[in-house]
């Protein structure tokens, strides 16, 4: 039967104690992570979230009461332990911080039971996923994972203590907002009071922060949650955690110093590691025809390569049309792959076409430096010579070429290019390469919708000498938009905001909007516009992302308490579920059945 603790105060965490305590009487409590009775003896790995200590029962010392406690004890009890700090009798363990003492208990108490968990509580659990997340307030207390998510608290402290020093406000934002749809899906939410009508979650502070610069607030900053409803990946989920910024009197340079000095204190202090200032600036342009990517992983070389004018005219009808169309041709050389097997050839095709190829060339030069590839017949000895001369190849190298619009060469080769870093180990997985993408595209063409999409969002600011071609050519202006990337990955992004109200207009022209949907959805922006606004600029990372490169987790689930899966669900509390019928008859809505696809064909 359990016990109370009847007074008993815990006096340190497990891993607090050291060889300095030796002699002091302790009171520890815990979970027991393994019990070994050696006859007359029974030692007691005791652990909570500070690590393991070693308690010792004897009954001599403790009572036969407690000695029989300690006999009956199994993994997950939870206990109270009173006893005298000692150096260990036996071993000492070099992989525990307590390693050199053992407590030996004089009284014990069994607060908790615990039935046989359906998994080992241990590091590196090779337990199916899925079951772990089922139970995940036992996942939750496995070493690893209680370390990751220690330090994203700690990141999260850092991060309050630095923007607080730099004059910034911590202030927070509705949850409960209004539905503009121009980006990801919301969630919604029905409201009672207002039959019909919806609130939506927030998918950023994005509104709010800029009408707190309206306000004069000057630098805001928050830890914020956000909702998209849309498709999950490794480093996504519906409900994350943005840490959101926004200044005032500010532009490009004065957001970037701040960010850059944030990030080095953040990684001095949770991990120990020395960021070198300034960070490296790309422009957009460049990341893409370097990389393929505006997120570039740049710990290993392997670049783009264009070669549209060195093959414009060649006997290959499938770069020359791609030209003719208007696209590209770009090639990757894979440096001394070129007896890779036509297999492992063949599964990069396929992996090329899932990024929308439709195929993909390869030239592999011999040692005996001659040509093996799928379109050699195509082109002549001379028009192959200067391919393979503007792609810098050398004996027992692997050409790869893509021919393509530009926008899905540069997927495919910037897909293909991280693909191939990881099959060859070229990755240095021990760096931590931050760099700016600057410039980006103020917009871009979507076919669905069939009108320009902002690339970021309304709000951005277009760069001043790019203006002139918002009507002519909408596509060749810059936006004052900057990501900060690390390892390849997005860690976060912002822009200088419009604050001019004749230019909001504009971009909400350009994007299709009328000024009456304008006013409909972003009114409240629009009319604190009227009433004086500063420039202002801002940023926002995604916590959770920034937190999984700097543990080196493999997806953000393992640094989020409680996770969904792919589907948007939980395992754990089996979310979403319905809801009473009365619920739904309050807020008056009706769950429609779902649509059988063959009867509404039948109908049509």
């Amino acid at each position: 039967m359990a016990e109370s603790m009847k007074g008993w105060k815990r006096t340190c965490r497990c891993a607090e104690l050291s060889t300095e305590n030796v002699g002091e009487e302790v009171t520890v409590m815990g979970w027991v992570q393994k019990q070994r009775n050696k006859g007359g003896i029974i030692f007691v790995d005791l652990r909570d979230r500070s690590g393991l200590l070693q308690i010792i029962f004897e009954e001599n010392d403790c009572g036969a009461e407690a000695f029989a406690k300690a006999e009956k004890m199994r993994s997950e009890f939870v206990i109270a332990v009173v006893g005298k700090v000692e150096r260990r009798s036996g071993a000492v363990n070099e992989n525990l911080k307590t390693g050199e003492i053992e407590v030996r208990a004089a009284q014990v108490r069994i607060l908790s039971e615990a039935e046989t968990p359906p998994f080992p509580v241990e590091a590196d659990s090779k337990t199916k996923e899925e079951i772990r997340l089922k139970y995940r307030y036992l996942d939750l207390r496995r070493p690893d994972l209680q370390e990751k998510l220690m330090l994203r608290s700690k990141i999260a402290s850092e991060m309050r203590s630095f923007m607080a020093k730099e004059g910034f406000l911590e202030i927070e934002t509705p949850i409960l907002c209004k539905s503009t749809p121009e980006g990801a899906r919301d969630y919604l939410v029905p409201s009672r009071v207002h039959p019909g009508s919806f609130y939506a979650l927030p998918q950023s502070p994005q509104l709010y922060k800029q009408l707190l610069m309206c306000s004069g607030y000057d630098r805001y900053f928050q830890i914020a949650r956000c909702f998209r409803d849309e498709d999950l990946r490794a480093d996504r989920q519906p409900e994350f955690t943005q840490a959101d910024m926004e200044l005032s009197f500010v532009d490009v340079d004065d957001v970037i110093d701040v960010n850059e000095r944030l990030i080095q204190h953040i990684c001095r202090e949770a991990i120990g590691l020395e960021v070198q200032l300034p960070l490296p600036r790309l422009k957009w342009q460049e990341a893409m025809d370097r990389y393929g990517s505006d997120k570039p992983d740049t710990r290993f070389e392997m670049e783009l390569v264009d070669v549209s004018e060195t093959v414009a005219g060649c006997g290959f009808g499938v770069f020359t049309s791609a030209l003719e169309s208007g696209g590209s041709v770009r090639g990757l050389n894979v440096k001394g792959q070129a007896a890779m097997p036509r297999k492992k050839i063949d599964a990069l095709v396929d992996f090329a076409k899932g990024y929308g190829a439709k195929g993909l060339a390869y030239l592999s030069v011999q040692e005996d430096g001659s040509y093996k590839s799928s379109f050699a017949k195509f082109m002549t000895q001379e028009e192959l010579d200067r391919l393979v001369q503007a792609m810098h190849g050398e004996k027992g190298d692997l050409l790869l070429f893509a021919a393509d619009k530009k926008n899905i060469v540069y997927s495919v080769l910037g897909a293909l290019r991280v693909e191939l870093g990881k099959q060859l180990g070229l990755i240095d997985e021990s760096k931590f390469n931050f760099l700016w993408v600057v410039e980006f595209p103020l917009l871009e063409w979507s076919d669905e919708e069939n009108r320009y999409m902002a690339m970021h969002h309304p709000f951005t600011m277009p760069m001043e000498e790019d203006w002139q071609y918002i009507d002519s050519d909408p596509g060749r202006v810059r936006a004052k938009a900057y990501d900060i990337v690390l390892n390849g990955v997005e860690l976060g992004g912002g822009s200088v905001r419009i604050h001019q109200n004749d230019i909001q207009e504009k971009m909400f022209e350009v994007l299709g909007f009328t000024k009456e949907q304008a006013w409909e959805r972003f009114g409240f922006l629009l009319s604190a516009f009227k009433y004086g606004v500063p420039p202002h600029a801002g940023l926002a990372y995604g916590l959770d992302r920034f937190v999984m490169l700097l543990v080196g987790a493999e997806n953000i689930r393992e640094v989020i308490a409680f996770p969904k899966i792919k589907d948007a669900s939980c395992l754990m509390t089996e979310a979403p579920g319905t809801v009473d019928e009365e619920q739904l008859r309050e807020l008056r809505i009706a769950v429609l059945p779902e649509e059988n696809e063959d009867e509404s064909k039948e109908e049509k």
